[in-house]
């Protein structure tokens, strides 16, 4: 375990740094300085975070210039004619209709919070934030605009990996040393976060022996926290990086 642990440790470092934001999506996020902005941006980044990261990251972009650039702003103040323009917008599956729907619940939302953090610091433990993105889903689309739009904000406690929106949180509450991860919640920690598991990292833990089930799933995550946190019981998902670096370019 010390070996592995020190492997790991070596390869988190490698790529957790600056020169890793210019291919990842988190650069849309870290544009903003306004704590909505950021959560606003990195949120609907997370929400198409699939496939391939050039078109992520490109799709991303056209999501803000859409929004005026000013995210927070756009999604307080549109009047229904300045959703017109959203409508054209496709990443995969989520289009613009689900872009529309997200922007309305959004405003909802934050007529009512002042803050994402609120509803998932509400509906935390003391180790998981599985639960809370279960409550964060209800929260969000308990409103007249939902429909097909639900399936993109998966759901934990319905089976599972939930790998974009584990992937938001470490954005969120992350406080990076390195200067990646924005970690502009403070009222949630490190320790409460799970690794966001896809493919490549699903593929690499198996590999190192960090994860015994087939499925990337809900209970692949537990088990993949509860195999990081013995590494570092108080940042687990340091090792995302790790994981996600030997994966796709290293291709371990």
């Amino acid at each position: 375990m010390d070996e592995l642990k020190e492997f790991l440790d070596e390869k988190a470092a490698l790529y957790n740094q600056p020169k890793f934001i210019t291919s990842d999506p988190i650069q849309i996020p870290r544009a903003y300085s306004i704590k909505q902005d950021i959560e606003i941006s990195g949120f609907l980044t997370a929400t198409i975070a699939w496939g391939n990261r050039t078109s992520i990251i490109k799709n991303a972009h056209k999501m803000m210039q859409l929004m005026e650039n000013s995210p927070y702003d756009f999604v307080m103040h549109h009047q229904k004619q300045d959703l017109q323009p959203l409508s054209s917008f496709v990443h995969r599956t989520f289009n613009g209709n689900d872009l529309i729907c997200f922007v309305q619940n959004l405003k909802k939302f934050y007529l009512r919070f002042s803050s994402m953090e609120d509803v998932f610091l509400a509906n935390a433990t003391s180790e998981s934030l599985q639960p809370s993105i279960h409550a964060f889903k209800q929260v969000f689309f308990n409103t007249d605009y939902a429909g097909r739009s639900q399936k993109h904000v998966s759901d934990p406690l319905k089976g599972s990996a939930a790998k974009r929106i584990n992937m938001f949180l470490r954005w969120m509450v992350r406080q990076d040393r390195r200067g990646v991860d924005l970690g502009i919640w403070n009222r949630l920690n490190a320790a409460q976060l799970s690794c966001p598991l896809d493919v490549h990292s699903g593929n690499v833990a198996r590999k190192l022996g960090l994860l015994t089930r087939k499925q990337n799933d809900a209970k692949a995550v537990y088990e993949l926290d509860c195999s990081l946190r013995k590494l570092d019981a108080s940042d687990p998902v340091k090792y995302d990086f790790a994981l996600f670096g030997l994966g796709v370019f290293e291709k371990f």
